[in-house]
């Protein structure tokens, strides 16, 4: 079981597919915290009742925008809102585990807050995804069209790339070319077998 993290913006979910070509079997915690929150999922009242109606769209799902813009302004928020997400997703993940058991021999864990939220016991090895900082601010800007002052104010509410980087068994630098991070997923994937 290999714990896939990195830093916002450091291509977490290029190398999560690309571990997947290569047969890994890819369960990723953000897709996870999306469904957790629909109006049918585990966290959906939680988050409401913390939150208010104000973090709702029109059709009374959870506008992740709205609520993206209360957590990461405010670390008392971003923490409560953590308390109620995470149980439910690694409730998810356990059931996922359980249903894969003899059923697949590498499974990636993608969990961009591996590090913060103490999962790291939960793999065997942890894999971090890195590039410097400002790599990944443009990445945020030109990719999904955040400002630069709320790309950097996401890049600093997550663990330190040094605090990752302690953590990690391996490192897949993200700072070349698509070839450069395929091939280095190839080496990881062959260091691995």
């Amino acid at each position: 079981m290999i714990g896939l993290t990195g830093g916002i913006g450091a291509g977490k979910s290029t190398v999560a597919a690309l571990l997947a070509e290569h047969g890994a079997v890819v369960i990723d915690t953000d897709r996870l915290a999306r469904e957790v929150v629909e109006p049918e999922g585990a966290a959906y009242g939680a988050v409401v009742r913390r939150f208010g109606p104000a973090v709702l769209d029109d059709h009374g799902r959870i506008d992740r925008g709205r609520l993206a813009d209360v957590a990461f302004a405010d670390p008392a928020a971003r923490a409560d809102l953590n308390a109620i997400v995470h149980p439910a997703v690694e409730a998810e993940v356990r059931g996922r585990l359980r249903a894969l058991e003899g059923r697949a021999n590498v499974v990636v864990l993608e969990v961009p807050l591996l590090v913060e939220a103490g999962w790291a016991p939960l793999v065997s090895t942890v894999v971090v995804v890195d590039c410097p900082e400002d790599v990944a601010v443009r990445r945020l800007v030109e990719g999904r069209g955040m400002d630069e002052a709320d790309a950097r104010r996401r890049v600093a509410a997550q663990a330190s790339r040094e605090v990752r980087l302690a953590a990690a068994d391996f490192v897949i630098a993200n700072d070349g070319t698509g070839e450069d991070l395929r091939r280095r997923v190839a080496q990881l994937w062959a260091a691995l077998g």
